[in-house]
């Protein structure tokens, strides 16, 4: 068994262009004299890696705490792209994932600088997948991102975001990549871990 962390760390994040950085307070240290470390911290939901619930663009949809853990825990097919993911990639990925069982398919993790076209998410929305994850901030494009989101998010597709695959090679991993449950948010932070069962 091998796992690869695919997170971001926080405080030196990636964060999406207008939304605030993360800030780490220190509230007591024991070399003061204080009875313990303590820290503070203030951040969006959707910095570094993070999960999107539906909730984020549609106003009367699922909140973060909503959404079933199904979603972020099962096994996941891993794929690498580079510029944009046309209607006939996501066919080839699906068909990809599909070959190697577990229902993989029903979570998508894109490596890569790609970018979810409204094509490809329609495709994705079509097989009703659990997740896609991608490691730019945003899925779909960083200048207009909303149609995308609107789509998957619409079909209760849960969007994992900013998460890093470059030393992941292509095919199945078992993922996990449960978000703190804050209630009633539109998003959240998640520590996504993919094992590899068979290394």
């Amino acid at each position: 068994m091998k796992i690869f962390d695919i997170s971001q760390e926080v405080f030196d994040c990636t964060v999406f262009p207008g939304d605030p950085k993360p800030v780490r307070k220190v509230m007591l240290q024991v070399k003061n004299g204080d009875v313990c470390n303590l820290t503070a911290i203030k951040m969006c939901a959707h910095n570094g890696t993070h999960v999107d619930a539906p909730y984020h663009f549609i106003d009367d949809a699922k909140a973060i705490g909503e959404i079933p853990l199904e979603s972020y825990v099962g096994y996941a097919y891993v794929c690498h792209h580079d510029g944009d993911i046309t209607e006939s990639n996501a066919i080839s990925i699906i068909k990809n994932a599909k070959k190697l069982g577990d229902n993989c398919e029903k979570r998508i993790l894109i490596g890569g600088k790609a970018t979810v076209t409204e094509e490809a998410a329609k495709i994705f929305a079509g097989e009703k997948l659990l997740l896609v994850g991608n490691e730019s901030q945003t899925v779909g494009p960083e200048n207009a991102p909303k149609n995308v989101h609107m789509i998957l998010l619409g079909a209760e597709v849960t969007l994992l975001e900013g998460i890093r695959l470059s030393d992941v090679p292509d095919g199945k991993y078992l993922l996990n990549c449960a978000p703190l449950n804050l209630g009633g948010a539109d998003g959240a932070p998640c520590r996504a871990i993919l094992i590899d069962m068979e290394a």
